[in-house]
């Protein structure tokens, strides 16, 4: 260290004393020698997703199976006659109050669709347009959309990539467009949804 700065050479060379600490055997006060046990790590992704079991949440599998967890942020995907399995990170409601829980089904799937704020939205952001075209670049629901049996409530893509992992939905799931477009392939009309 000169000048109050830490050279590369210094860190390089700490980080190969710390490796060492691992890979060698260590020396004990009794001269004896002893090998050093790596701590043993639960592993997940870097994400911290956990594959979760279907069983869990759904009693078939009839139509296929979506979970949307607002608490990890991560939509699980199961068809039904369990060959695929998909795990995406999510966009999920801004607060409490805008979150639905419980179950419900696919009921369109729209490529492209037109998006509409509803009256709350409008009413928390007066500025926003009335209406956004599908096919839009700036659209909020991205390249497709699954509508749910709950009104205004849908799963979909989102232009806006700084928005998935977050709280920043007005309640609908958001996904990235590149998910959005293989769930709207795997996915159809009567699949079971739950959001939790």
């Amino acid at each position: 260290m000169a000048n109050g700065k830490i050279s590369r050479r210094a860190v390089l060379g700490g980080a190969a004393g710390v490796a060492g600490l691992v890979a060698f055997p260590a020396l004990a006060q009794d001269g004896t020698t002893e090998f050093l046990q790596p701590a043993t790590a639960t592993r997940h992704n870097i994400s911290s997703f956990r594959i979760l079991q279907w069983q869990d949440y759904f009693d078939n599998l009839r139509n296929g199976a979506i979970l949307a967890d607002t608490t990890s942020r991560a939509l699980h995907f199961w068809s039904e006659d369990q060959s695929i399995y998909r795990l995406y990170p999510t966009s999920v409601p801004l607060s409490e109050e805008l979150t639905r829980r419980g179950f419900t089904t696919v009921i369109q799937k729209v490529v492209n669709p037109t998006w509409r704020p509803t009256a709350s939205m409008k009413q928390r952001n007066p500025d926003w347009p009335d209406m956004v075209p599908g096919g839009a670049p700036d659209n909020p629901l991205g390249t497709r959309a699954l509508y749910l049996g709950w009104p205004a409530y849908r799963i979909h893509g989102t232009h806006d990539t700084r928005k998935i992992g977050r709280r920043s939905s007005n309640g609908c799931i958001g996904l990235y467009n590149e998910h959005i477009q293989e769930l709207f392939e795997l996915a159809k009309v009567g699949t079971q949804v739950r959001l939790i």
